[in-house]
């Protein structure tokens, strides 16, 4: 007599009183599954369906909870939960369709906007509740400085060097299109192999200039031979509050990414800085993501970003395209804080014996 108790017994009964048209008894022998079962994927996609056809705004919960569950099943879902499993996505992106639209409609008046436009940050609020995008988070391979703001894109107009260095963007592009017309021009593959680090997984790029770098400060150190050449440049760049961390910073480079080459999806060492992209050579098809966000380059805007965030970009033009990267101090850190996050860095150093730069 364990058939009360067997959830297996209760939902049989659940589709028979539905199939009889008994609503009452099956969402009593459904709630009986649930009971328990709670993650039941049957009982859950039932009761969601029944909950639907009587108009009911709970349906969408529950096929929430058959997405959520279906998460948690280890292995192979059987071929027969393919089915729900679709329908349950299929309610579910409608029911974000239409509360999109529902808030869009309700948000015209109100104060999150200005000049005509909903702020970015609220926007990708209402997106990520819709489920529009997902949330990426900070996670550096290196050093986590805490209670930092996660933004994907900062808002260069906050940043009072910003504006003078974009009009040296001419100059500097002059100055790399004379280095890559040289023949033995300085490009180096930006990802090289090195033995003496773990390599957890092979990146086609390790070793390639199909995405090639020149490098105007290596780990710390100016390149005296491509400095020379690009005077305007160095002098652009030494009034940017570059990171400063002996034997690593600054890292400043032409990045130079073939037809065709993708960088794919990757974190960044350090949240204490951001990485900023001057772009100079920028063709269609080309462009940039971070977290959730996509942005396409336009020649000599600044783009200021968390590389702490994974992030990723491609080339899907027939020409190159060239982008001076550098990095600066995250505005949140103090002076002090980062003459302790430079502390932190040299004596890592120190107990290696050696210093290893992180690269950008």
């Amino acid at each position: 007599m364990d058939a009360p108790e067997d959830p297996t017994h209760h939902l049989a009964l659940a589709y028979a009183c539905q199939a009889l048209g008994d609503s009452a008894e099956a969402f009593a022998a459904t709630d009986r599954v649930l009971a328990l079962a709670p993650s039941n994927l049957q009982a859950l996609s039932l009761k969601a369906e029944m909950l639907a056809q009587q108009g009911s705004d709970r349906a969408v919960d529950f096929f929430q909870a058959v997405l959520k569950a279906s998460e948690q099943v280890e292995g192979e879902l059987p071929a027969e939960f393919e089915r729900l499993i679709a329908r349950a996505q299929q309610f579910t992106r409608d029911f974000n369709e239409a509360l999109a639209d529902r808030i869009r409609h309700r948000i015209g008046a109100l104060t999150v906007v200005a000049d005509g436009a909903v702020s970015a940050r609220f926007a990708q609020s209402v997106d990520l509740l819709c489920g529009a995008r997902r949330l990426y988070p900070s996670a550096p391979r290196l050093f986590q400085f805490p209670e930092l703001p996660v933004v994907q894109f900062f808002d260069v107009s906050l940043f009072d060097w910003v504006e003078e260095f974009e009009r040296a963007a001419d100059s500097i592009r002059t100055e790399l299109i004379g280095l890559l017309a040289r023949t033995n021009a300085p490009v180096v593959p930006y990802l090289q192999h090195d033995p003496q680090r773990p390599q957890l997984r092979r990146d086609p790029l390790v070793g390639s200039t199909d995405w090639g770098a020149i490098f105007l400060w290596k780990d710390g150190v100016l390149v005296e031979e491509v400095a020379a050449t690009c005077p305007r440049t160095v002098e652009a760049l030494e009034r940017v509050p570059l990171v400063r961390t002996p034997g690593r910073s600054p890292n400043v480079l032409f990045s130079l990414l073939q037809p065709g080459a993708h960088i794919t999806p990757h974190h960044g060492f350090v949240n204490t800085r951001l990485i900023g992209h001057l772009p100079l050579i920028v063709p269609p098809r080309c462009g940039l993501r971070v977290g959730n966000q996509v942005h396409d380059w336009e020649p000599g805007k600044v783009v200021l970003f968390d590389d702490t965030i994974e992030h990723e970009a491609w080339n899907r033009s027939d020409t190159i395209r060239a982008v001076l990267i550098f990095e600066v101090w995250r505005p949140e850190l103090s002076s002090a804080e980062r003459d302790a996050v430079n502390s932190v860095f040299q004596a890592i150093d120190e107990l290696k014996g050696r210093q290893a730069g992180w690269g950008i």
